[in-house]
């Protein structure tokens, strides 16, 4: 019954408590029977050797459990920006999520990246206030930061009984009633009991903003409560359901998720309030047909006879082999059938289906619209690519990633480790789209590229301790762009004999500068004769966007440049697809080359969180690196301070922050646009 299925994700900044909140999830639910401590390396969520060892998540882990007859498919994603193409895929693919936030922290700087994110892909949410029991706690801090950050508006479900040391329970304002945890059964059991005498009236205040807000929102309870007509709890509970999904209220509700505090009203809450895979705008796709492309709508129903999926993750498994975790969004697939692979144009077999339980597997014979499963046997599918039905192949929107701005050199020990190594480097840049290789045409060494220095190293880690490859790796190095300044047209005429065959192409290329982010762009404006075959027209595009890759002068890939093909001339007996690909690469070529081609920088926007005394020195290590401060926040117990700056100056800048605010500054890092560095 998909009306008993939430598919949800845990969202927050790095070290806020997703996994530990997790991991008491699935101890409640019945799913594991020991709690797991990030702290100890034994987290059911970070089942890979790196997780434990340094304890934050890399992989987003899905898992699937059960609470009050509802299944719960739940992805627990990274929150280090190394990792942010972790998170975009998974919310990509979820109806709801659960953000945590920290009491002391509250809305920190990855804090707001997920939840942009989240707000992109349109996915309700509810808060959870985690930490209650840290000093410096506050509840309604956290609640007011949001609202101020986010321009939305949030609702207690529950206040805090205490703060700190002194947290001792959670007033439930929505049944009006009193709930403590018993700490020799890990909060497996608790109490719920009348409202104290001396706490009832801030909980009256409370549930009375609980109604205001959601009367407000809801035109029959906003006439009852005008009325002055008495509200059930079911009514509210309905209303606010129908808020939550629609992202007009967020419920916020508070615990400490390391003392076994407030997990079971969560729980409640998710399937309480966030959506079933049926009450989320249907998934839009676009429906291929020959020369033309037309958008559809793709409803959520397991009875379609055409089934639509959705590749999210690639994980590499060492017995399994290539793990393709999929989001089905109609239809149905089952074991041992054949599906088309819509991005790719070729048919592939599902041999295994899985149901995924973190680091273990069970079988199952067939997955329905709704529902996340693990595809064994697809050997081309990458992340975002589409599985569907070749009469009716719909392609669904594509995740977009962000662009690889740090490289490092690698070199095999040996050289029979090199066909390994190249080997192991596919399937990583199959399971992670914004981790790249390539061969340096100049120096002949392998160049690997990602987000950030502990994205690559975590990557060079696995290659070693996983793969047990031996090799060295260079120091980080920025990965610059190339792009063009001005607007050139550049006809080509291609012509060549080979095998006694005769080759012959024309057309004409206009290549032009775009908007800083817009990113590159391929079209035509030429007339197509009927009888041009669609083979020509996919060779011509093909061209261009592999010459996008290539770079221009010094092999950087290209950023920002537009190509509009203008005319061609197509020749039955002559014109092959071969001789297009090569006419429109040269036509780019040297367009490209007569354009003013320039360099582009990465520059990151970067967030530092330090204690007050301490802000100038650590506005003096950005400005120092040629870093713009944007503005500044203030925080309980210091400041937050929002910069940008060029990567290629910002390596070691964590040794140098920590050095001079005696360690208690923190930064994070993500990438926030190319800027021009100069002319080639």
């Amino acid at each position: 019954m998909l009306d008993k299925m939430r598919n949800i994700g845990i969202m927050a900044h790095i070290d806020a408590g997703k996994t530990t909140t997790t991991e008491r999830i699935l101890y409640y639910s019945g799913k594991i029977h020991k709690i797991g401590e990030i702290d100890d390396g034994a987290a059911t969520m970070d089942f890979m050797q790196q997780e434990q060892e340094r304890g934050i998540t890399i992989a987003s882990a899905a898992i699937t459990t059960e609470w009050k007859g509802c299944q719960i498919n739940i992805i627990d994603t990274p929150g280090h920006v190394d990792f942010t193409a972790e998170v975009e895929r998974s919310l990509r693919v979820l109806d709801g999520a659960v953000a945590v936030i920290c009491a002391v922290g509250w809305v920190q700087p990855q804090t707001e990246t997920v939840w942009k994110q989240a707000d992109e892909f349109s996915v309700p949410r509810i808060c959870f206030v985690n930490k209650m029991d840290r000093i410096g706690a506050d509840f309604f801090g956290a609640m007011n930061d949001v609202r101020e950050k986010f321009s939305c508006e949030p609702v207690a479900l529950e206040i805090p009984i205490g703060a700190g040391q002194d947290f001792d329970g959670i007033i439930d304002v929505l049944n009006m009633k009193e709930i403590h945890w018993d700490s020799e059964s890990e909060g497996e059991k608790f109490t719920i009991s009348e409202i104290s005498e001396n706490l009832k009236e801030e909980a009256q205040v409370w549930h009375e903003k609980l109604i205001d807000a959601v009367a407000s929102n809801n035109d029959a309870l906003g006439e009852k409560y005008l009325e002055g007509e008495e509200i059930s709890v079911g009514e509210l509970k309905a209303a606010l359901r129908e808020c939550t999904i629609n992202r007009s209220l967020v419920p916020f509700l508070c615990g400490s998720s390391r003392h076994n505090q407030g997990v079971q009203p969560l729980m409640d809450a998710i399937v309480d309030y966030l959506p079933s895979p049926t009450e989320v705008p249907s998934a839009q796709g676009i429906l291929l047909k020959r020369n033309t492309q037309e958008s559809v709508s793709v409803p959520c129903d397991p009875e379609s006879k055409t089934p639509s999926a959705l590749v999210f993750k690639i994980q590499y498994d060492r017995e399994a082999g290539i793990l393709c975790f999929v989001r089905m969004y109609s239809g149905k697939i089952s074991t041992g059938t054949q599906i088309y692979n819509v991005a790719k144009k070729k048919r592939e077999r599902v041999n295994r289906i899985l149901r995924v339980n973190a680091n273990r597997m069970d079988q199952m014979d067939s997955v329905s619209a709704g529902d996340i499963a693990v595809f064994v046997g697809l050997k081309l599918s990458q992340t975002g690519d589409t599985l569907g039905s070749e009469g009716m192949p719909i392609l669904l929107e594509n995740v977009n990633f962000p662009e690889p701005v740090i490289s490092v050199a690698l070199e095999p020990d040996t050289l029979s480790d090199r066909d390994k190594l190249s080997e192991t480097l596919e399937i990583l840049s199959r399971e992670d789209p914004t981790f790249t290789h390539r061969d340096d045409e100049e120096t002949g060494q392998l160049i690997i590229s990602g987000m950030g220095e502990l994205h690559l190293d975590v990557l060079v880690t696995r290659l070693k301790d996983d793969f047990k490859i031996a090799c060295r790796v260079g120091s980080p190095q920025v990965t610059y762009r190339e792009s063009v300044s001005e607007k050139v047209e550049y006809a080509e005429d291609f012509s060549r004999t080979l095998g006694g065959k005769e080759n012959t192409a024309r057309l004409k290329l206009c290549v032009f500068p775009r908007e800083t982010g817009e990113g590159n762009l391929y079209n035509s404006s030429a007339k197509i004769p009927s009888d041009v075959p669609q083979e020509i027209l996919e060779a011509i595009e093909h061209s261009v966007n592999s010459c996008f890759s290539s770079g221009i002068q010094m092999g950087y890939p290209c950023a920002d440049i537009g190509v509009t093909l203008l005319s061609f001339e197509y020749d039955p007996l002559t014109s092959t697809t071969f001789a297009f690909e090569a006419a429109a690469a040269e036509a780019f070529d040297k367009a490209c080359n007569a354009a003013k081609p320039i360099l582009l920088e990465p520059v990151m926007s970067v967030d530092i969180e330090c204690p007050t005394e301490f802000v100038g020195d650590a506005m003096g290590q950005i400005t120092q690196r040629g870093g713009i401060i944007s503005s500044m926040d203030e925080k309980v117990g210091g400041n937050i301070i929002h910069a940008e700056a060029p990567m290629a100056k910002m390596f070691g800048f964590s040794t140098n922050l920590r050095s001079v605010t005696q360690g208690r500054a923190s930064f994070s890092m993500t990438f926030s646009h190319f800027q021009k560095k100069g002319n080639l």
